[in-house]
């Protein structure tokens, strides 16, 4: 009974929703005669959000960084390995903006989007999401980046580590199929802790076995395979050995010296320093990007070295970044890591006479300073739940021929 009594009253209620919309219908088409409301001004405000929408997209295309502009004849066709992560997308930006067609391949293990977003719809950037342990052949040159560079990200998989510089530095080296030169990203962890300043002329002494092996002997196996296909196959290689970097876009956790201390004081947290915090390290800031370049567009094929020559202490670094967050943090002493170099320091002689290059542009403590207001900016977004990515732009799938 309660059932038929519940429809009836659902029923009525249906019934009675459709008289008065058709009431609301008569008196709205009736005070349209009366002449009470324009036709105009009801296409107006039926179109006003279409024009907002346009407009929106007319704001958007044009919020790209400048882009310089190149005929086709110096315009390259460029790869980055890695160009989601934090010195690719810098490397982006650079080669973005000197009118240069960029293609960023990542698997996004320690890459984001939101670094190259930016540049998503822009005409001369195409973002593949993909693991370079597979095949890719594709552009003219390939800056090889892709690997974990920090100890907690490439000892959390060393197997991946070993695989993304040895299987994903030969496939890139495929690139012999389309004749594309490639810049290898190596490091500083090649030379082993032994010898003080590190010049490219030093062999190196590194631990095959220690817990750093994955991504020291990957590096190091990597070299030999792209001076073993340029004597081999003739392929055009360029090696840079690259010493610390620091700047925005740092992966906020990946475990590395500045990061560490920025977050720590940030969050008022104590600045871990292992050992005494009398090694050194030797920082440069994200400038690096206009090295590689040169070196890129070089005629020089053997190893150089990009770094800063100037050498801090940790102990130095951990208070200078507490001083410039203005933070309370207490210093506080760890056990020293295992294979921990205990110096590192640049020789870049070789890049300052051929490349002309040298880690000047911005200082230290100026640097820092705009590393601290990332992470900050990055601290209040992940608070206040308030990012908010930047529209996408529809475009037209670009064509390239495919080379088999």
């Amino acid at each position: 009974m309660m059932k038929r009594v519940f429809w009836l009253i659902a029923g009525l209620n249906r019934r009675m929703m459709k008289i008065l919309f058709a009431l609301a219908l008569i008196a709205y088409v009736a005070s349209i005669e009366r002449g009470e409301i324009k036709i105009e001004q009801i296409i107006d405000e039926a179109v006003a959000p279409l024009r907002e929408k346009i407009r929106d997209l007319e704001q958007f295309s044009q919020k790209y960084p400048p882009v310089k502009f190149l005929s086709e004849k110096d315009r390259k066709r460029i790869l980055i390995t890695g160009g989601a992560g934090f010195v690719g997308s810098h490397l982006t930006d650079k080669l973005m903006m000197d009118g240069h067609e960029v293609t960023v391949v990542d698997n996004f293990f320690t890459g984001r989007k939101r670094n190259v977003e930016h540049w998503i719809g822009h005409e001369n950037f195409e973002l593949i999401n993909h693991d370079v342990v597979e095949p890719l052949y594709i552009e003219d040159q390939i800056y090889h980046l892709a690997s974990p560079a920090s100890p907690p990200n490439y000892m959390y998989n060393p197997i991946k580590t070993i695989k993304t510089n040895t299987i994903g530095t030969l496939n890139m080296l495929l690139a012999k199929r389309v004749g594309a030169r490639l810049l290898l990203a190596s490091t500083s962890e090649v030379y082993g802790p032994e010898v003080h300043p590190q010049n490219e002329e030093y062999w190196g002494h590194v631990n095959p076995i220690g817990p750093r092996a994955c991504y020291d002997e990957g590096k190091r196996v990597a070299e030999t395979m792209c001076y073993a296909y340029m004597k081999q196959e003739g392929v055009e290689v360029r090696v840079a050995r690259i010493f610390n970097t620091f700047g925005s876009r740092m992966h906020m956790n990946d475990g590395r010296v500045v990061s560490n201390f920025i977050l720590q004081a940030l969050q008022g947290e104590p600045l871990t320093v292992y050992g005494t915090g009398s090694q050194t390290r030797a920082f440069q800031y994200v400038d690096l990007v206009n090295g590689l370049v040169s070196l890129m567009n070089s005629n020089i094929s053997s190893p150089v070295n990009l770094g800063n020559p100037e050498e801090h202490t940790i102990l130095e670094f951990a208070r200078l970044i507490k001083s410039l967050v203005v933070s309370r943090s207490q210093i506080q002493f760890l056990p020293e890591a295992q294979d921990d170099p205990q110096r590192r320091r640049p020789d870049i002689r070789k890049a300052k006479m051929m490349l002309g290059w040298e880690p000047v542009q911005v200082p230290l403590e100026e640097g820092l300073n705009k590393t601290i207001q990332y992470f900050n900016r990055e601290l209040e977004h992940q608070a206040n739940n308030q990012y908010i990515p930047k529209p996408k732009a529809a475009r037209m799938k670009k064509g390239r021929p495919r080379h088999n």
